[in-house]
């Protein structure tokens, strides 16, 4: 009963709620603010906001009175909700609700008391106050297929080559909704009686399902101590680093496991890395007081303190990236300021991942040390890390005045590259532009000699898509040594929706101490380095395990001898990233069950070809993948069901190759990336049927070709690659040129 007009808090069918009455001279409007709500709600969202689910609640009362009679209450509620990342995958429900006053008749005497349950007892001591619940209807499955029956039915669809379709990724999809109702026993049932080849797929199905029964049949399974299933073993620790809700039980099942002991020290390291993914979106999750995370935390932050052999150190390097705990700063910038080579390299990578707060003047100064070498020589790569994160993170004025005053004292393929960040940073207008205008303004820094450096190394970003409410954008910068050789490439996607971002992959190729081979000089600072090159990958912010071609010089010997230019897969299989769940309580009682999933099969592959003989080297990675993003939202009771399913899909494949010809200097390169034109699908059917069998179904299709796209590589534009390089037949659009 509410007297005035004002904000008050009311206890209904919604929970516990702000609302606000206004009174007007006929009527009285009451609006429930529903995101103020308190109840318990069921469910689960994916934590980072690009993968999530927007949603907007209104509800509007209206109270008619006539002669102090309340003749009429018209309610109407509306919930509408969007995917953050496909902004056509958006739906709502409106619920109304109408009382009328048909007659008025006299009712018993007026009753006066102190206290309402005392008054209530007077009139019959048999009532009790019950919760206010809504309506709870389970409509029954009548001859679904058991979760076995149901995997014979869709096997074929995910057998290896038909992961690059859409089918496979819509039943994956369905089947981990199966999963979900499953018992360890029929999930194991399954597991036992598969065969190698789609195995792999099932490992992903059965570990994205994040039930407790599927994690302890898969945990039953797998073997850590045999190397007879260590694809499978990977398989499962990379779901797990995907996973959209990871729980507490699933990180101290790692843990438990790292403990243990191991076949593949691979796969050892590959726990230890997902770890630290785990403890990342744990903490996201406000869970980082849980004490599987303190003891995550103390295993990563101990370990890599205590570590003494370097693969050690790398590892929990590599897990100190993805977890990006404030306190593992401090030993990230002792070990990027005074490892060797690959361990400092990893150091200011994994500081390269913090967000701007993290990145303090404390931690600037340690960076400036490295790239202007105050204390000891540094490689290259490491140097231009250290630049480019006080670059991305509000350089101050002598920050920048310094770097702009060091170019021209390089290397020089190394001058090249820091002024092509410089320039990269000034049209793609990031944040750093402005103060680099300010210190271009003095002739000491701003000079022909300084901008007019020579070389082949290249910094450049980009637009993939640009829209009102979001952007994808791709950065590609390459770095080579002064003899010509490839130094490091690094291409990144990054999603960017509002202020929220999602490193969506990062592939970086590395390559060092090959100089010998061709009887060139190596760079300061590069003089003992071993023959190397290996393959790193950053997926869905999720850092994997890299990936080595060759450690050695006798190892790059046999490989060149007997190696072809079949690519190496860096990942594989099927990734749940959209994973939201959410019941809605109406207010008229009725309850509506939301559930958005997409899904993608991914294929990552990278390779580098090296010829001595024609004097040139090429590195190629190549991006497959099908995305399946699918809605359903419902109504069901037993008079009614209602609901809206979307579903938009797409295939769709992207690749970069880089070609360097090194007989002469200025060498030659070769830039180019594509993207294939790809199919785009959107499916809706929205339908509502009564008790009585009245109702209706409609349906609606959408599909368009998405065109192949051309990315500029490089600043200097040239036609040469494209004469030399021509695009191959079966290749939709390639951009690229020499310089």
């Amino acid at each position: 009963m509410q007297l005035s007009s004002g904000t008050t808090n009311e206890v209904d069918i919604s929970g516990d709620c702000k609302v606000t009455y206004q009174g007007h001279q006929d009527k009285v409007t009451k609006i429930k603010a529903l995101d103020s709500c308190k109840i318990e709600r069921s469910g689960f969202t994916t934590a980072n906001q690009v993968l999530g689910v927007s949603s907007k609640a209104t509800s509007v009362t209206t109270y008619k009175i006539e002669d102090s009679f309340v003749i009429a209450v018209v309610a109407e509620e509306t919930r509408a909700f969007g995917l953050n990342f496909l902004r056509s995958v958006a739906g709502r429900i409106v619920s109304k609700q109408k009382l009328e006053l048909k007659t008025t008749e006299a009712g018993p005497r007026l009753m006066s008391g102190k206290h309402v349950a005392a008054i209530i007892k007077a009139v019959d001591s048999k009532y009790k106050a019950l919760p206010i619940v809504g309506q709870v209807f389970q409509s029954e499955c009548k001859g679904c297929p058991s979760l076995s029956e149901h995997w014979q039915t869709i096997r074929k669809h995910l057998q290896p080559d038909n992961l690059s379709k859409a089918e496979a990724v819509r039943n994956f999809l369905v089947f981990i909704q199966h999963l979900r109702t499953a018992n360890k026993e029929e999930i194991l049932q399954i597991l036992k009686a598969e065969n190698k080849d789609l195995l792999p797929q099932l490992v992903d199905a059965v570990t994205s399902a994040q039930t407790p029964d599927s994690l302890v049949a898969i945990l039953d399974f797998l073997d850590f101590k045999s190397d007879s299933s260590i694809i499978l073993q990977e398989r499962f620790l990379y779901a797990c680093g995907f996973a959209s809700h990871p729980d507490e039980e699933l990180l101290r099942a790692l843990i438990s496991k790292f403990k243990g002991s191991f076949a593949s020290n691979d796969i050892r390291e590959t726990v230890m890395i997902i770890i630290g993914a785990l403890v990342r979106k744990l903490c996201q999750n406000e869970g980082c007081k849980l004490q599987a995370v303190v003891e995550a935390k103390k295993l990563i932050l101990g370990g890599l303190e205590k570590a003494e052999k370097k693969e050690d150190i790398m590892m929990y390097l590599l897990a100190l990236k993805n977890a990006l705990l404030p306190e593992g700063i401090p030993l990230l910038l002792k070990y990027a300021e005074t490892g060797e080579g690959p361990i400092s390299h990893l150091a200011t990578t994994g500081l390269q991942r913090y967000d701007v707060p993290f990145i303090t003047d404390e931690v600037k100064k340690t960076l400036n040390r490295i790239y202007h070498q105050n204390r000891k020589v540094h490689e290259k790569t490491v140097r231009t890390t250290a630049a480019a994160i006080v670059l991305q993170n509000n350089p101050s004025y002598m920050d920048v005045k310094n770097i702009l005053l060091s170019i021209g004292e390089l290397p020089k393929e190394m001058n090249k590259y820091m002024l092509s960040v410089i320039q990269d940073i000034l049209r793609f207008e990031m944040p750093a532009s402005k103060v680099i205008r300010r210190v271009l303004k003095e002739m000491v820094a701003h000079n022909y000699d300084r901008f007019a450096k020579s070389g082949s190394s290249s910094a450049y970003t980009g637009y993939i898509e640009r829209g009102p409410h979001s952007a994808s954008t791709y950065g590609l910068d390459i770095l080579y040594s002064g003899s010509g050789i490839l130094r490091r490439s690094n291409l990144n996607v990054v999603q960017h929706i509002g202020k929220a971002h999602l490193h969506a992959s990062q592939v970086v190729i590395e390559a060092q101490g090959l100089e010998a081979l061709i009887a060139a000089t190596p760079d300061e600072g590069e003089e003992n380095l071993d023959s190397y090159a290996g393959l790193s990958a950053i997926l869905f912010d999720v850092q994997l395990r890299p990936v080595t071609f060759f450690n050695g010089y006798s190892d790059l010997m046999s490989k060149m001898l007997s190696a072809s230019s079949d690519p190496v897969s860096v990942v594989k299989g099927l990734i749940l990233l959209i994973d939201h769940s959410q019941e809605i309580q109406l207010q008229s009682g009725l309850k509506a069950n939301m559930d958005i999933q997409g899904a993608l099969a991914i294929d990552i592959s990278g390779a580098m070809e090296f010829s001595l003989w024609y004097r040139e080297s090429k590195t190629r990675v190549k991006n497959l993948l099908a995305v399946v993003i699918t809605g359903d939202i419902t109504v069901d009771s037993s008079f009614v069901k209602a609901g809206l399913e979307i579903s938009a899909e797409t295939e769709a494949s992207m690749e970069f190759i880089s070609t360097v010809q090194f007989s002469q200097y200025p060498f030659l390169v070769c830039l180019q990336m594509d993207k294939a034109e790809a199919p785009f699908r959107q499916f809706e059917t929205k339908y509502e049927r009564l008790s009585t069998g009245r109702g209706y179904v409609m349906r609606k299709r959408k599909e368009r070709l998405v065109a192949g796209s051309e990315f500029p590589l490089h600043q200097e534009n040239a036609e040469m690659c494209k004469v030399v390089f021509p695009p191959q037949p079966d290749s939709a659009a390639s951009s690229g040129g020499w310089f």
